[in-house]
């Protein structure tokens, strides 16, 4: 891929968490002021339902739920990509569907987990779910959590589909993730898929980022991916540097542990985590709040 392709989704996504009241219920009120505040600090489009949402623990019901409440808040004006992939093809078609009824602008199939299928079968459950519905859809490729690598070869292959457009790489391996941009077709779409190597694929001509750091700091993630489009690298660089302290606490405890407990202190209450995860440590919280005070202070110059 020589140049770099139109961001389908827009070029900074967050893969928004899923607010819980004291009773353990979805918030939707806190959800919705979360997605206007993500709305005034650079995201352009939501992920609902994914890892950083806690989509293992919610139900089929609060999933639909919050794809409405997602398209109602953002009210056409950031593009709404549903969470929708299980290791059950089954389910996941009949959520792709659910969705897509919703009004989400696109779709996101995580790798089958636990059950680690062949390639072969990775390639038949991500068209069956793309075959579901009109939507486009993004791959999300996250072999630390799935024990499963999607390879550069099936994602080509995946690519041939038309309503396949993009790939969330959370590999983790900035050398694969170059190959892989290179080897894909004209217009396909490479998000990166963790915050600490969204220099490094953005100036691979990757598009963007499924951001978890910008639920705090988007302003500065937007404007560190348009500083590399623009070829500004001095500024490219001060903001990953900036940006690095606070990408590495918000990931000292598993993902949204320490997100959560940062919102919840710097922001307004978003609740606990679902069992199994807990409440981060509160030293993983005063850590985060450091890291936000040098992002804030950079701001304020």
């Amino acid at each position: 891929m020589d140049h770099r392709p139109s961001p389908p989704f827009g070029r900074l996504l967050t893969a928004i968490i899923t607010p819980f009241d004291d009773q353990g219920s979805v918030d939707y009120a806190a959800f919705w002021r979360l997605i206007r505040h993500l709305r005034d600090t650079g995201t352009e489009g939501l992920v609902v339902a994914g890892t950083t949402g806690e989509s293992p623990t919610l139900s089929t019901p609060e999933k639909i739920a919050l794809f409405r409440a997602a398209v109602d808040a953002a009210k056409g004006k950031m593009s709404v990509v549903a969470g929708v992939g299980t290791y059950d093809t089954r389910e996941s078609v009949a959520l792709a569907e659910a969705a897509a009824e919703a009004g989400v602008d696109g779709l996101m199939a995580v790798t089958p987990y636990y059950s680690k299928p062949p390639q072969r079968g990775i390639v038949d459950h991500m068209v069956a779910i793309a075959d579901a519905t009109d939507r486009p859809m993004m791959i999300y490729n996250i072999p630390g959590r799935t024990a499963t690598r999607i390879e550069i070869e099936t994602l080509v292959e995946l690519a041939s589909h038309p309503r396949i457009v993009a790939v969330k790489d959370a590999v983790d391996d900035v050398d694969w993730s170059v190959r892989e941009i290179q080897e894909l077709p004209e217009g396909f779409a490479v998000y990166a898929g963790s915050d600490h190597v969204t220099k490094d694929l953005v100036a691979a001509n990757g598009v963007g980022v499924v951001s978890v750091t910008a639920h705090l700091a988007g302003r500065e993630i937007a404007a560190m991916i348009d500083a590399i489009i623009d070829g500004n690298w001095d500024l490219a660089n001060e903001l990953h540097d900036l940006l690095a302290p606070l990408n590495a606490a918000l990931f000292a405890e598993p993902n949204p542990m320490p997100l959560k407990g940062a919102l919840t202190a710097f922001w307004d209450d978003v609740g606990q985590p679902r069992l199994p995860l807990v409440a981060a440590e509160p030293q993983t919280v005063e850590s985060v709040g450091k890291a936000l005070d040098a992002v804030i202070e950079h701001r304020d110059r």
